[in-house]
């Protein structure tokens, strides 16, 4: 349902109420981002706070003109408060430079550059310029003056944080329609502040404080209708550079896909045995949400080979958590989707026939299909069913027939006049304990299916190309199933203006709310957002919210993923660790925790359980002196040993198991698709083999050694050289840096 509609319902809204087109003119257009920014100027002055959305809903042309003005006016002070700002990759080094720019021109062709950004990188923002974000782009910002300017806070907690810094401009990237003269914007990709922010600020708009909505409009934006549709009075300014012969809109950010290693299929495919038929799921972004939208792909699509794997790994036996948490069957009833982040996979889910468990907005229908009371298939039994349950009455009012034509029980087409139903020309009292007005009714006016479901909440996306491609071309009738909304809607319990606690309660049963973590300790603590010495790596945004509101739902789980291992400062470490001077989720709402090797289920349980729980995850290489420090602290008895089933936690296993399946087609590094072509993954990966390799002292005099040794290029290798920039060598160190990639290129 668009917001546009809770007016005419039985929600009242603030925002609904206070963007009425009798309230607000419709916002003023501008077709020159600079005239734009005078105009912002005349209106809040020139001390200025702006507040933007995450990721591909920053308003590049808008906010690139604002910082250019206070660029070059002293005068100006502008504060941008934001999160997670993209910017095209750079390597860091000449070969990384020249590997990626071919890559880069092609991928990112018209997507323009951040302004903020650039000169953050170089070090020349002014003086009368700050710019501070909630959540950083994954290690976007280590070791970088600019972890001075981190705020942390809940993505649910951003709004008032933003308020309580004065924000008094927003500004955010829209999509734009006219149907029948009428005109609405779409939020598109960022509904998560904007329908929080938009009552505020028209409040304080009312009460005398100068403050403004700004959006540009994007035609590359998918238009996502229900929530993220608001009409056009919602904003005080819009940039429309359409307006302009000739104008071209340019290109969103698109990630391109990632690659799914080995270790991460496991992780996917662990997670994907907890996910129950008929529940709710919320993922995370990148190649470990990725594994586990195939390994659910795998379950639905290929049943027999599912079962073979868990079979195979002795799943139920290792891990019985997954019996009577997840299932291992076909999802016959489907999965509904409420995540901060709509990812490609849900798109991929949908497609699959997983994604189909709609969910309604109202608590009735909603509770009745919980219950198999009824189903969304409209019948005269539904009609009896909410008599039963007293949602309409036996003598039907205008109000009842409002609300059965609402939620797709009665055709559009049936009236309520003078006390009487009409419908095909047809006249009949309005008596549904009357045997020949139910069959009247029965046969004039059902509808065919209840109507307003959805299949996905969620708040904000970011993903490839062709995600925007398939969000851009769904039908009508799709669209209208996958609803972008507030975040404090979907990250929250609270009762919130569009939903109640007890409706979001009744949707989102049997969650699995799976996120991501860098480490984890054996206390179940969890370490997602940043490092012990108080570097941000990324930020907490709504991890925090969705892990406790699984310990709030009765039937749902927090499931936690990471990688085993991982290689820091050139050394292999552990990622379950005894401890760490930094947790992001305590210890109290430890829950479930899978690594490559399995999983653990700490819910509930005592810490000696907790602790050798974890260890079975753990990779071997690392077992025993996890064993030895909980032994040590009195947390595992002295007698404890690790069962014999869980001492072959090594990534030797893990290829031996992932080759065999990958030779039937099953698992694979880009099963959604590739941006790299052949000659840059070859090159890639012999690149971050090479890296790490050459991370040590030790580990680079031995590539030395091999690379002297190594053999001229041949004419399958030559074209890779030539591709990165290195066949016509002139410095000893490009020449060095040849032989090293020949090298790495055979093999050696």
């Amino acid at each position: 349902m668009s917001v546009l509609e809770l007016v005419d319902t039985s929600i009242t809204t603030h925002l609904a109420t206070t963007s009425s087109s009798e309230e607000r003119t419709p916002a003023t257009a501008f077709s020159d981002a600079d005239k734009l920014v005078d105009h912002i100027i005349d209106v809040v002055g020139k001390e200025i706070v702006l507040g933007a959305p995450l990721a591909i809903g920053k308003s590049v042309a808008f906010i690139n003109a604002l910082y250019q003005r206070a660029k070059a006016d002293p005068s100006i002070t502008l504060r941008i408060e934001t999160g997670i700002t993209l910017e095209k990759p750079v390597g860091k080094s000449k070969l990384e430079r020249n590997f990626l720019k071919p890559f880069v021109e092609r991928e990112f062709d018209g997507v323009p550059d951040i302004d903020y950004i650039m000169d953050l990188r170089k070090g020349a923002v002014p003086a009368n310029i700050t710019i501070s974000e909630f959540f950083f782009k994954a290690g976007s910002f280590m070791n970088s003056p600019q972890q001075q300017n981190y705020t942390s806070t809940n993505y649910t907690h951003a709004v008032r944080d933003l308020l309580d810094k004065g924000v008094n401009v927003v500004t955010q990237l829209v999509a734009k329609r006219t149907i029948d003269g009428v005109t609405t914007y779409s939020l598109g990709s960022n509904s998560d502040l904007a329908l929080d922010f938009a009552p505020v600020m028209k409040e304080m708009q009312d009460n005398g404080t100068p403050v403004a909505m700004v959006a540009e409009v994007n035609t590359n934006m998918p238009f996502m209708q229900n929530h993220a549709e608001v009409a056009d009075n919602v904003f005080d300014f819009v940039l429309d550079q359409n307006l302009k012969p000739g104008h071209q809109d340019y290109s969103l950010f698109a990630a391109p896909h990632a690659s799914i290693s080995p270790e991460d299929h496991m992780i996917g495919f662990y997670a994907s045995t907890l996910i129950k038929d008929g529940g709710t799921l919320q993922i995370g972004i990148g190649s470990l949400s990725s594994a586990l939208v195939y390994s659910a792909l795998l379950r639905h699509q290929n049943n027999r080979v599912y079962n073979q794997i868990m079979d195979e790994l002795k799943v139920s036996e290792k891990f019985p958590v997954c019996r009577h948490v997840g299932d291992r069957g076909t999802f016959e009833e489907g999965l509904y989707g409420c995540s901060e982040l709509m990812v490609d996979g849900f798109v991929s889910l949908y497609e699959a026939g997983i994604l189909k468990r709609e969910v309604f907005e109202d608590l009735t229908v909603q509770t009745l299909l919980n219950r198999k009371k009824i189903t969304t298939d409209v019948t005269v039994s539904t009609l009896l069913t909410l008599l039963e349950h007293d949602a309409i009455k036996q003598q039907l009012t205008a109000q009842d027939v409002s609300y059965l034509k609402r939620i797709g029980v009665f055709r559009q087409s049936v009236e309520f006049i003078d006390g009487q139903l009409q419908a095909q020309q047809q006249t009949m009292k309005a008596d549904l304990g009357d045997t020949e007005a139910l069959q009247w009714i029965t046969k004039l006016c059902l509808g065919d299916k209840l109507t307003g479901g959805a299949v996905m909440h969620g708040a904000f996306f970011i993903g490839p190309k062709d995600f925007y491609d398939a969000l851009n071309e769904m039908s009508d009738e799709d669209h209208k199933k996958f609803c972008m909304t507030s975040v404090n809607y979907v990250n929250d319990l609270y009762d919130h203006f569009i939903g109640s606690q007890k409706l979001k309660q009744a949707q989102r049963k049997h969650a699995r709310f799976v996120n991501s973590a860098m480490m984890v300790t054996l206390n179940g603590s969890a370490i997602s957002d940043a490092l012990e010495n108080g570097q941000v790596v990324s930020g907490v945004g709504g991890q925090y919210n969705f892990v406790a509101q699984s310990h709030q739902l009765p039937d749902s789980r927090s499931i936690m993923k990471l990688r085993s291992c991982t290689v820091r400062n050139g050394k292999l470490k552990s990622n379950i660790m005894f401890n760490y001077g930094h947790t992001t989720i305590p210890r109290q709402l430890r829950d479930i925790v899978i690594t490559e090797y399995g999983i653990a289920d700490l819910r509930g349980k005592p810490d000696h359980v907790v602790y050798t729980e974890l260890i079975k995850i753990a990779d071997s290489r690392f077992q025993q002196q996890l064993l030895e420090q909980a032994k040590a602290a009195g947390k595992v008895a002295k007698d404890y040993t690790i069962p014999v089933e869980f001492g072959n936690n090594t990534p030797q296993a893990i290829q031996s198991f992932y080759q065999k399946y990958t030779q039937q087609n099953i698992f694979g590094p880009f099963p959604f698709g590739c941006s790299f072509t052949a000659e840059e993954l070859q090159l890639g990966k012999a690149l971050k083999s090479l890296k790490a390799k050459t991370a040590t002292p030790a580990g680079k005099i031995k590539c030395i050694l091999h690379a002297i040794t190594t053999p001229r290029p041949d004419n399958t290798i030559q074209p890779l050289l030539k591709r990165i920039g290195l066949d016509k060598p002139t410095s000893v160190q490009d020449k060095l840096t040849q032989r090293l990639l020949i090298a790495e290129l055979r093999g050696r």
